[in-house]
Order: structure tokens, then sequence, then C-alpha cells
């Protein structure tokens, strides 16, 4: 796979029927090495050992009603209280960024109201707070620790 613009990790994979598998963290179990999933794997690892988000307080493949259709979030991290404090959307490394994904993580977040947004391609990170008053989002040159 590609390298990334994520710290270096060390990740556990597996052969399973010709196919390579990463070991998902979060999910305790192995997955199919997509690209996409290189991307959240790099992100979920880059959130908890560089920015101290807590693994108990993480999901991947959270779903979600958007408009009556069932959507997934890649990533999503809560506060102890259970509020939602980041939702991320990863795209594989040759997605380019697009005002599409922009507008995909704002409707996840019409309902999970969440205070910051992540959207990265393994390349290119993007991170916004959610300004409640002016109904706006204000990009941020990285994500705040936690």
């Amino acid at each position: 796979m590609k390298p990334l613009n994520f710290p270096q990790f060390d990740f556990r994979f597996q052969k399973y029927q010709n196919k390579i598998r990463i070991f998902s963290r979060l999910r305790k179990k192995f997955l199919f090495l997509t690209p996409e999933e290189w991307v959240r794997q790099h992100c979920v690892n880059f959130l908890i050992d560089h920015k101290g988000f807590s693994a108990q307080l993480m999901t991947e493949e959270t779903t979600i009603k958007v408009n009556g259709l069932t959507k997934r979030c890649d990533i999503v991290t809560y506060h102890s209280n259970g509020n939602i404090k980041l939702i991320v959307e990863c795209k594989a490394p040759k997605v380019k960024i697009s005002q599409d994904t922009f507008d995909q993580i704002a409707r996840y977040n019409m309902v999970l109201n969440a205070d910051y947004l992540m959207i990265t391609n393994g390349i290119n990170h993007y991170y916004c707070k959610l300004d409640v008053e002016n109904e706006t989002y204000m990009f941020l040159k990285e994500l705040p620790d936690n």
C-alpha cells in the first residue's frame, strides 16, 4: 500500500484467501485491506496515539440514518457524556477531496451534531470546527489534541 501522510504505525496483517487483511484496533478483528481501510486504520491510530483520543470512546463504521437512507460514518469519537466530538470521513488516497465530500460529512453532521469534522484521503487532511451560533464551519490548521 502507498505511504500516507500520517506517522508510521506497526499494523498486524494476515493473508486470507489470497487477500491481505489488516487488524482493526477498534473492532478487534481482521478486515480486508482496501485503500480506504488503509487510510481508516492510519487515522484511528493517529487519533489514539498522537491526539490522545480514547479507543473506548471511538467507533468505526457507525450506522446512521440520513434522509431515510442508511449511511456509515468511518470514524466517530465521543465525549465521556456520550455527545459526539468528532466525525471522520476517510477516502482512498486516489480519491480527491471535493465539495461533494464536504457535503457528505455535513449531511452526516446534521444528524450527529459533532464538535469537529475531519476529512482525509491519507494524503490531505482537512479539519473543521462547528460554529453553532453562526451555523458555519471554521477550518483549522490541525485537529486539537483530546
